[in-house]
């Protein structure tokens, strides 16, 4: 069952960044969930209905990579994406065999974060009941 709103869970240990991006997303409809680092986004994923999550690559405990790579030990499928200002080949390589849904480069444009948080839902949900989300 999909909910009314699509949930995105928000991973970086730069809290400034994290409330940008919820300034980003609330306005567009978006339920928004924070995390501070890799082991805070597990224990939220736990307990909270996540859609999509957004992961900063470099944090303390676990990197945004490593986060994804348990939370699909444990079953959990949503689309992921991984941002990080040094994103190279490998990297890039590492998130796609952790089933990364893309990578995005920091700085990010507030276009290309909700172009790549729309693609994701839209290819990962029959999401009817979102349309005006994701418009």
């Amino acid at each position: 069952m999909v909910a009314d709103v699509p949930s995105i869970l928000i991973t970086d240990d730069d809290r400034d960044f994290r409330e940008t991006l919820c300034g980003v997303f609330e306005p567009r409809g978006f339920r928004t969930l924070t995390a501070g680092d890799g082991s805070e986004a597990l224990e939220i994923v736990r307990r909270e209905t996540v859609h999509l999550a957004l992961f900063d690559m470099h944090m303390p405990r676990l990197s945004g990579i490593e986060t994804i790579r348990q939370l699909k030990q444990f079953h959990f499928v949503f689309p992921c994406i991984l941002l990080s200002a040094e994103a190279d080949e490998r990297m890039i390589e590492e998130a796609r065999q952790a089933q990364a849904y893309d990578v995005l480069r920091k700085p990010v444009t507030r276009d290309n974060v909700i172009a790549a948080v729309l693609s994701a839902l839209r290819s990962a949900y029959d999401a009817s009941s979102w349309k005006a989300v994701l418009r």
